[in-house]
């Protein structure tokens, strides 16, 4: 078995830093990150399957051709990822409680996804496709929505969100009465409350 086809399964692995102690490439299939940093590290090529990463730094990893299926991430830090360089196959991400302000999910299927609270200022999701999600107390300062799909999501406790209705689909998406501003702001008028 060579190490691509490694398979790592049922781990758990605490306060390991990555950028000095490189992680393996293979699959990791119901593992446990707690407290580890890869902050800047590559893992491209690797495959995660109903991972949890918890209170770990992941920002400005390298994702390209990496495999993210059913893995959650909660309490982390995830500044400046291009999610959209990611392997797309079964692509399905939870997330609670992350910085992943500067972050891409350029053109990505992103269906369901759940978004609870996190920062996500200046995340791109142009063109993304986010029939669904959730984004349960969300904040969406400079957040770049262009042609992007968000027909049945919900944003209605998400907050400094700035879209246009009429260069996104928005059909059947649930906004609060507070958020209007954010839907209506090109056409400088005011609301009062």
């Amino acid at each position: 078995m060579s190490t691509k086809d490694m398979l790592i399964e049922n781990l758990v692995f605490k306060g390991i830093n990555f950028n000095k102690n490189k992680i393996g490439k293979g699959t990791y299939e119901d593992c446990t990150f707690v407290n580890c940093v890869f902050n800047g590290s590559d893992v491209s090529g690797i495959i995660f399957v109903s991972c949890l990463f918890d209170q770990c730094d992941l920002s400005l990893m390298n994702t390209s051709g990496t495999a993210f299926r059913e893995v959650k991430f909660k309490g982390c830090k995830m500044l400046g990822i291009h999610f959209e360089e990611c392997n797309l196959f079964l692509l399905a991400m939870y997330f609670n409680n992350c910085q992943m302000n500067l972050s891409s999910f350029y053109k990505l299927k992103l269906k369901k996804t759940i978004f609870r609270n996190c920062s996500l200022q200046e995340v791109d999701f142009a063109e993304a496709d986010l029939t669904s999600a959730i984004f349960d107390n969300c904040d969406l300062s400079g957040a770049m929505f262009e042609r992007t799909v968000l027909e049945k999501a919900d944003l209605s406790t998400a907050y400094n969100y700035t879209l246009d209705p009429e260069t996104n689909r928005i059909k059947k998406a649930k906004f609060s009465q507070a958020g209007l501003g954010g839907l209506l702001g090109k056409y400088d008028i005011l609301i009062e409350r």
